[in-house]
């Protein structure tokens, strides 16, 4: 049995911090108490966990210091990662990021605990472990067991990314939104959070363009995937803003060196953790945003081999990227960096 251990959450009143509270819940983490942290304007809110209250305390310099945690979650967005991280280091303990601030700095380790749970003993280099991109985590639980047994060469990805990967504020818009077209206004509404109105709409926008054509979040696909699989695969991604709350959807084309068979990769995939294959389509059995939300797994279907070339795998996964994609593999992280540690 793991030891309790005194946690902290910094950003516990964002979407993520709340799922956090959640998850540790759900998955028995050992807690023995919780530091709660976020910005000023939230001092003196309070928080539940296992009936027990904790109130906000705002995070500084010295918070750490004065109310020493083993390990320190950061979902407050990659500034703060940036500047208060290094304080809770410097106290003794363990971060996990969540933001992407951290993720591809060669020193520290970028973890999904399925697919590379070694890379958690590096964690001594800076006192952090890095959370990967919210698509990157749901691929790679389908990527790796794949890799294992056909070796994989290259990905093409197609996103379908929920308003909530923008947070409460994104949920909130598409919400607003959507009650502007029921009320015969949606021609008046000003979108703020994503580039264009997201009700009844796609925007294949996500992030900032670069030079080359690609978003930032297309590329954190490519660079964080090569970096948790220790492989310099092929990847090719568009991320595409869809009118759904909440759970990414991805659909994959997957070429393997050696010739793939559908039914085998789905046997392969049965077997992997963390995965949940739902692939009836005679039965109208497959993933959706709509059934897997609240859930901490990665559900794959619509698995078929390409209809020219038997080296390459065609696939369709969902997953609840609050969850899977941030606050659970958190959690798994920590779990695991605690059992490493006994």
């Amino acid at each position: 049995m793991l030891k309790k251990q005194k946690i902290a959450i910094v950003g516990a009143t964002g979407a993520v911090g709340e799922e956090l509270l959640n998850v540790l819940e759900e998955l028995d983490f050992p807690v023995e108490s919780i530091l709660a942290l976020a910005s000023a304007k939230s001092v003196g809110n309070e928080i539940a966990f296992k009936n027990k209250i904790y109130k906000i305390k705002e995070l500084n310099e010295n918070v750490f210091k004065e109310n020493p945690v083993a390990i320190a979650f950061f979902s407050a967005g990659g500034s703060v990662s940036e500047k208060y991280a290094q304080f809770a280091v410097k106290s003794g303990a363990v971060v996990i990021d969540n933001t992407s601030h951290f993720r591809m700095k060669e020193e520290v380790p970028l973890v999904v605990p399925e697919c590379n749970p070694e890379d958690i003993k590096l964690w001594k280099n800076t006192g952090i472990i890095a959370n990967p991109n919210c698509s990157t985590i749901q691929m790679v639980h389908i990527l790796k067991p794949l890799d294992e047994v056909f070796n994989l060469k290259r990905v093409d990805v197609c996103t379908y990314q929920a308003a909530s990967g923008a947070g409460k504020k994104g949920m909130q818009e598409l919400v607003e939104a959507m009650q502007s077209f029921f009320a015969f206004k949606l021609d008046e509404f000003k979108a703020s959070t994503f580039p264009y109105t997201l009700a009844l709409n796609v925007i294949p926008h996500i992030d900032v363009f670069n030079e080359n054509g690609y978003t930032k979040e297309e590329l954190k696909m490519v660079n964080e995937t090569q970096k948790i699989l220790h492989k310099k695969l092929e990847i090719s991604a568009t991320c595409v803003r869809v009118p759904v709350l909440r759970s990414h959807s991805e659909a994959m084309t997957l070429h393997f060196e050696k010739e793939v068979n559908a039914e085998e990769a789905r046997e392969i995939l049965k077997n992997a953790p963390s995965v949940v294959v739902i692939d009836e389509p005679k039965n109208k059995q497959y993933p959706m945003p709509l059934f897997t939300s609240d859930t901490n797994e990665t559900y794959v279907g619509r698995i078929r081999r390409d209809l020219t070339h038997k080296n390459i795998l065609h696939l369709w996964c969902v997953a609840d990227q609050i969850r899977v994609g941030a606050a659970t593999n958190a959690v798994r992280i920590a779990k695991k960096w605690l059992e490493l540690k006994k």
